[in-house]
């Protein structure tokens, strides 16, 4: 049972993000489906396949929630994007199992500090339409000698910090873009962007979960069972 934990976690955390917004129409809850476009090393094959090919990011405010299957187990992770505050739930019914790892702004800058930085956003005035949205491509690029484009918007407007502070320099809501999560480069493109009654969610460990580490759900690998 446990023996895919380890990949199946760093899956649902590989597409835990979202998208920054500043625009027209302000959306403060809602959802926001994204497909999404893998492009892995040798290494992270297996992660990248169990990552699901679209995702649905639920927000209430500054807290997102993203809920996916891993085997047995549902996880579910709940971000504040403004504070970079976390929680990571884990519900094995199966195993009778509920745990809870608790993020923290060093956790994120942590990751943040092995990632590439993006620098130089440049809008091109070439127009296209992403998902019913107008939308303008812009160029970018890392501090490793990467170039990349995204598409963003001003139809819409999301609640501030949704992409990070990686994207905090482009003036509207990203409907495509290329980043990396947990050093898998990925690309998302928006397929519904939805106001909707959502939470409010917290970030308080539920009554019944027992709280863990992440180096501890890690080592649950080898832990026991199929």
């Amino acid at each position: 049972m446990f023996k895919s934990m380890k990949t199946g976690v760093l899956a649902a955390i590989l597409i835990s993000t979202a998208i920054y917004a500043h625009a027209q129409k302000k959306i403060s809850e809602g959802s926001v489906t994204y497909t999404v476009e893998y492009a892995p090393t040798a290494e992270q094959e297996a992660m990248a396949s169990m990552a699901p090919k679209e995702v649905k990011v639920k927000f209430n405010g500054s807290i997102t929630r993203i809920q996916m299957e891993q085997g047995p187990a549902t996880i579910t992770i709940l971000q504040d994007v403004v504070s970079n505050l976390g929680l990571i739930l884990i519900d094995v019914p199966v195993a009778q199992m509920q745990l809870a790892v608790k993020r923290t702004k060093e956790d994120n800058d942590k990751e943040k500090a092995t990632a590439p930085k993006f620098s130089d956003f440049k809008a091109t005035g070439e127009k296209k339409v992403i998902a019913t949205y107008n939308a303008e491509k812009y160029t970018y690029k890392d501090d490793k000698g990467g170039t990349y484009e995204l598409w963003a918007t001003t139809d819409v407007e999301l609640p501030a910090g949704f992409a990070g502070e990686s994207f905090k320099d482009v003036k509207g809501s990203l409907v495509k873009f290329t980043h990396f999560q947990q050093g898998m480069k990925q690309t998302l493109t928006v397929k519904e962007i939805k106001e909707e009654k959502n939470g409010p969610y917290k970030l308080d460990v539920p009554s019944g979960y027992e709280v863990k580490t992440m180096e501890e759900i890690m080592a649950m690998q080898g832990g026991g069972g199929e």
